[in-house]
């Protein structure tokens, strides 16, 4: 959502400008040739599309240094000034507030974290413009302008009007946060569901570039899903596409907190782990890590919890395989600390439970820092900037 008018506006004139850039952006560098081959457009077109972008900085374009000696001129490369803009990105977490500085191919320059001890929308407010005017600070420091905020927040989240829903860890609901945030930061604002925001990352600039079907699936507090269907992040006509937290795997499994029993979230989410494992081994565990620590050092009960987990979360993940087809699923979230204790489960149960071809989905497992996370909302951002119809 864009809440204020912007202080400069990207030069993507036609929507051949947009899909040019993104292209390079995730690709890059790059010959006019291939451009003009990945995005089915003439020579004449890329080069009609690349002049506005190289006359504003956004684009550069030189000699492949690398390439090996051959007759001839070396061919030239196109690719993208990341040092052109800074953007932020900021994830608000049940208990921190984690915000990046990250330059125009989302690669983090800065990175901080902040406790967050009140859920109140307007102490939440408040500590994101704090952190957001210290990284402010950092980009004066490096003598580039800040073009945009994203926030990721986990929940029910409206991006197109930047509205928070319902996010059940911050206990909100109808939080207008792009608006607000706009006000208080003067910055154009794009808020997103967290784990979408991680897809938009992944898709433009990780393990899911060049793909057009794929899906992410985070394990931790909760499960989440982010689809790409056709090279678009889902978000469903009501924003909560990817809710496969809540796809029932056993009927007769755990109560979840959505009313169902034996949701996926309900076994292998954090909180669920954390409960199994104090009543099947009698432990009081405190939280995560003792419950973690407690199935390497090879107690049977805890591992079987893990276990049921990997069962629970390989099944959610063939549902997606089933319903979408897509090429890849990528694994992350800060649940893959206990990866070796459920991956062969993960494995077993995604295999029994695909149907036919979808079997071979390539599922990849990408442990990455919650700074990563914080990187995805910086992503929506970007997103935002180059494309208006966002």
């Amino acid at each position: 959502m864009r809440s204020i008018p912007r202080t400069e506006s990207f030069p993507a004139h036609t929507p051949a400008v947009s899909q040019v850039f993104t292209i390079v952006l995730s690709h890059g560098p790059l010959t006019r040739l291939e451009v003009a081959r990945r995005a089915g457009l003439s020579a004449a077109a890329v080069t009609k599309a690349v002049r506005p972008l190289m006359e504003a900085g956004y684009l550069a374009e030189g000699a492949d240094e690398d390439a090996p000696p051959a007759l001839g001129r070396p061919a030239n490369l196109v690719r993208v000034d990341g040092g052109r803009a800074l953007f932020i990105g900021v994830k608000v977490t049940g208990d921190e507030i984690i915000g990046v500085l990250t330059d125009l191919c989302c690669r983090i320059r800065v990175a901080r974290h902040v406790p967050l001890t009140d859920h109140d929308p307007k102490a939440v407010l408040t500590s994101i413009a704090d952190l957001t005017q210290e990284l402010r600070t950092e980009a004066d420091d490096l003598g580039v302008r800040v073009l945009g905020l994203g926030l990721a927040v986990s929940g029910d989240v409206d991006r197109a009007e930047g509205v928070v829903r319902y996010s059940p860890f911050l206990e909100w609901r109808d939080v207008r946060l792009a608006e607000l945030a706009a006000m208080t930061t003067g910055l154009p604002v794009t808020v997103d569901n967290d784990v979408r925001a991680l897809t938009v990352a992944e898709q433009w600039f990780g393990a899911g570039a060049g793909l057009t079907d794929f899906a992410v699936v985070t394990v931790g507090a909760g499960i989440g899903c982010g689809l790409v269907v056709h090279g678009q992040v889902v978000a469903g006509a009501h924003g909560v596409a990817g809710e496969i937290g809540h796809v029932v795997v056993d009927p007769a499994g755990p109560r979840c907190h959505c009313g169902n029993r034996g949701c996926v979230e309900a076994i292998a989410g954090d909180a669920a782990i954390v409960a199994r494992v104090r009543e099947v081994t009698g432990v009081q565990v405190a939280n995560t890590e003792e419950a973690l620590a407690l199935a390497h050092h090879g107690d049977t009960g805890a591992r079987e919890v893990y276990a049921r987990a990997g069962d629970a979360i390989g099944r959610g993940i063939a549902t997606v395989a089933n319903l979408l087809g897509p090429e890849r699923v990528i694994i992350s979230g800060e649940g893959l600390a206990a990866y070796d204790l459920f991956a062969e489960q993960i494995r077993d149960s995604f295999a029994e439970a695909a149907f036919g071809s979808a079997a071979r989905c390539d599922v990849q497992t990408r442990p990455l820092p919650f700074d990563e996370w914080a990187r995805g909302a910086a992503a929506t951002a970007i997103q935002s900037f180059i494309r208006s119809d966002t």
